[in-house]
């Protein structure tokens, strides 16, 4: 049944306060005239205090993400939009279809309800995209000063087909390394718009959901795929040392073929950063065999998420698992572990 209120949430100029946390009738108001409204399905419709789920046959892969950035909206993207890519593509890189997602706020007292409101779109909008609707969730709201303004934590479950065997500990040595495209991009949006800079071409942020290019790689290749990996926080580099450490091997890779913007390049290069260090939220590493690179390369380079993948380097017998860079000079160095974090808060 449809709740009646005395009067309409207060979207334009209202701001979240204690008791839309508290259980009672003004939290059940945001939950209707927000949450549902926006997210509808009917999962939510429901209103139970957990959804039922129908699966298909395969392997459960499930992941959940805390999401923390600042400023709450970046060019190019925002934290509503940025909690569904991220876990989305972090169960994507299972090579599992994503299904669905469940959502818990931390608000903090004051947030305005219309920067709420467009991050409740924002945040629909990416998961309509992405095919997983919203099932189910949670609100909480902290006192002013405990909070900044809104955390989102993100669950998300999908199922790996069949056939499908792609894990971090897979790659070997003599497999090809693939990027999906430019890297960086994320990263330098955030820090523009944290620190109002302006650059002469506006750099927005990768943020997209990547399962429908695994899809198109799986199908392609479902034997071939040995690792997938987003190079989220620690970028690039990170992301490599993960999986050299987790399979046992080395890495080489080749400055010249790794795909970066001119703008993020040139940005970089003005605030101190290393691109290889940067975040980035709608790209994918995949290890395969050599004999397959070209073909999954050719199918990357036909999703609108992978038309500049490159192969970026190889994967050697290293047993002390060092990723190295054959530079542009024609030299080498070590893409070590990163030491703090270059950008805190980014995603």
């Amino acid at each position: 049944m449809k709740k009646t209120y005395t009067s309409r949430l207060n979207l334009s100029t209202g701001k979240v306060d204690l008791s839309h946390g508290g259980g009672g009738r003004a939290m059940a108001q945001l939950i209707d005239e927000l949450f549902i409204k926006h997210f509808d399905n009917d999962w939510l419709r429901q209103r139970n205090d957990q959804a039922l789920l129908s699966l298909p046959a395969g392997r459960l892969a499930i992941s959940t993400d805390g999401h923390v950035i600042s400023p709450l909206f970046f060019p190019g993207g925002d934290i509503g939009s940025l909690a569904v890519h991220g876990t989305v593509n972090d169960v994507a890189m299972s090579g599992a279809q994503p299904l669905y997602l469940a959502a818990g706020f931390i608000l903090e007292e004051g947030l305005p309800l219309a920067d709420l409101e467009r991050i409740v779109i924002s945040m629909a909008a990416a998961a309509q995209s992405a095919g997983t609707p919203i099932v189910t969730g949670d609100t909480k709201v902290v006192e002013r000063g405990k909070g900044d303004g809104v955390f989102i934590t993100t669950t998300g479950v999908g199922i790996v087909p069949e056939g499908v065997n792609i894990a971090g500990h897979r790659a070997q040595p003599g497999c090809a390394v693939l990027l999906s495209g430019p890297i960086g991009d994320h990263g330098v949006a955030i820090m523009a718009g944290r620190e109002n800079l302006q650059f002469a071409t506006r750099i927005l942020s990768d943020s997209a959901a990547l399962n429908g290019l695994v899809a198109a790689m799986v199908a392609a290749a479902p034997a071939d795929i040995f690792c997938l990996r987003d190079p989220t926080r620690g970028g690039l580099a990170t992301a490599l040392n993960e999986l050299a450490q987790q399979s046992g091997v080395g890495m080489l890779i080749d400055e010249t073929q790794i795909p970066i913007r001119p703008e993020v390049q040139a940005a970089c290069e003005i605030l101190g950063l290393d691109p290889l260090y940067v975040a980035n939220e709608g790209k994918l590493v995949c290890i395969c065999p050599a004999a397959a690179a070209e073909r999954l390369l050719a199918v990357m380079r036909e999703h609108p998420l992978g038309r500049d993948a490159a192969i970026i380097g190889e994967v050697v017998a290293d047993a002390h698992g060092f990723v190295q860079m054959r530079t542009a000079f024609g030299g080498k160095r070590i893409v070590d572990w990163p030491v703090g974090e270059q950008l805190p808060r980014i995603c």
